[in-house]
């Protein structure tokens, strides 16, 4: 089991790599500045200077990498490298990533910018960089072996174009994918229009989720990268419940949230509470007459969608995957279900010899978020997370929409628990309940057989059998 010194020693050699291999001090101070973070909080979003004039979005849990202009280039500095990242609070994840997190920083530009990005490798084995959706020359498209040699270990490899139509699109490597792809190496990218555009509104608040997966054995840290399918965290931003983020925002807010899928499955984002219209996918914006209301958006493996809605009700209202299990943590996936047993009399006589054994799932799994027994180190319930009113019962991809009237623009701190108006609340009715007046039949007579089955009798025989 690789251990967080183990990790860091193998982050180590890696950056040894590079000092030793890696180009000239000389050239070096020709690359933009070399910004990390390793905190999980969401960071303010990075204000456009100049005359340029758009809303910068909000990666949750995350942040927007800074750049420099050179010679009327946009430039940014990506590093890959290992980095350790909180999936959230009470337990750490050996990934590798960018810039020192997983995922990277989120890439803004506008359209029409010329920009240069410097990729340096601090990863035990090569890589490359794929602009998931741009249009680009060919030989900036970033398949390793196809449209340009791997990056080694040490090296720094230059990829330039324009950022030619606006959108969300996102960023990963296109070498030892299923390795660096599974190891949390991804990002966003978000290109925002030179002009005013008809069919993109302008936006009070503009949120950025990536989804990924993970599948880490409870009280290990590294992920096994051989999984097809069966993974055991889905998270937002590499990020799990209770760890996620609120999206904040003021009442009546237009707000924009831009979901990536890197996962290798199909997620159906649910919101709570309003009705959202998918304004943009991998292509670009949608046509407003294709338009129409949801409140469910299935986004399938590599595709992004883009929804807006108004934010008119006040509340903090769940926002998740609709797949339940998307919705949970780790441990429980291959419980049995036991439902309807009654344990009493065998667990007492279990726990005379494993004094910690519990039953799982007897009424029901609510009881594991009461649950004291002990877990494994650097893991998470399976079901957690407290609300004003108790467990929410809820992990992995679910976090909350906090709509509230006296937030301040530009301001994306957690409000804390919505106070309900009186009479605006589901009460216990404490009243007396009425009699069963009826018994319900069975189902309808004209199904029912009016005459006894015949009975059919047969001998079932092997292949190729012969009497006598």
């Amino acid at each position: 089991m690789n251990t967080r010194r183990d990790f860091m020693k193998m982050s180590a050699l890696a950056g040894g790599i590079i000092a030793g291999q890696s180009v000239t001090s000389t050239a070096l101070a020709g690359l933009p500045d070399l910004v990390s973070q390793n905190s999980p909080d969401t960071q303010d979003p990075v204000q456009p200077d100049g005359p340029t004039n758009y809303n910068p979005v909000v990666t949750l849990n995350g942040w927007t990498l800074p750049w420099r202009m050179k010679d009327g280039v946009k430039e940014f500095h990506l590093v890959a490298e290992p980095v350790v990242r909180e999936l959230g609070p009470g337990m750490e994840a050996n990934l590798w990533g960018y810039n020192g997190q997983s995922p990277g920083p989120t890439i803004e530009v506008v359209e029409g910018d010329k920009v240069r990005i410097f990729l340096t490798n601090r990863l035990p084995e090569h890589t490359s960089m794929h602009w998931h959706g741009q249009r680009l020359p060919n030989g900036m498209d970033g398949v390793a072996g196809l449209n340009q040699p791997a990056v080694s270990p040490g090296k720094t490899f230059v990829y330039e174009f324009e950022a030619k139509r606006p959108g969300t699109f996102m960023y990963h490597p296109h070498a030892d994918e299923m390795t660096q792809m599974a190891m949390g190496m991804m990002g966003f990218w978000v290109t925002h229009p030179k002009t005013k555009h008809p069919w993109i509104n302008e936006v009070d608040r503009d949120y950025c989720i990536l989804l990924n997966a993970f599948d880490i054995v409870p009280g290990s840290a590294t992920p096994k990268i051989m999984t097809m399918l069966d993974f055991n965290l889905w998270a937002w931003n590499s990020r799990i419940f209770p760890g996620i983020a609120p999206l904040v925002a003021r009442k009546n807010d237009r707000v924009r949230v831009r979901v990536g899928n890197l996962t290798m499955t199909n997620h159906p984002i649910h919101v709570h509470g309003i009705e959202f219209e998918v304004t943009g996918t991998d292509g670009g914006p949608t046509r407003p007459e294709s338009r129409w209301p949801e409140v469910t958006t299935d986004i399938a493996v590599g595709q992004m969608r883009q929804i807006e809605f108004i934010a008119n009700e006040e509340g903090d209202w769940a926002m998740h995957c609709h797949k339940s299990h998307h919705s949970m943590n780790a441990m429980g996936h291959n419980v049995p279900t036991l439902i309807g047993v009654d344990h009493r009399g065998i667990t007492e006589r279990i726990q005379r010899l494993v004094p910690d054994y519990m039953v799982m799932g007897e009424r029901g799994m609510a009881d594991m978020t009461e649950m004291s027994m002990p877990l494994p180190d650097n893991t998470l319930p399976m079901m957690t997370g407290e609300g004003p009113y108790g467990s929410v019962e809820m992990g992995g991809m679910f976090s909350m929409l906090k709509v509230r009237k006296d937030i301040p623009h530009g301001v994306y701190t957690d409000p804390g628990w919505y106070q309900n108006p009186v009479g605006h609340q589901a009460f216990e009715y404490t009243g007396e309940l009425p009699e069963i007046s009826k018994q319900l039949s069975s189902g309808d007579g004209l199904l029912e057989p009016k005459t006894s089955p015949q009975v059919s009798q047969f001998m079932a025989v092997k292949p190729n059998y012969r009497k006598g």
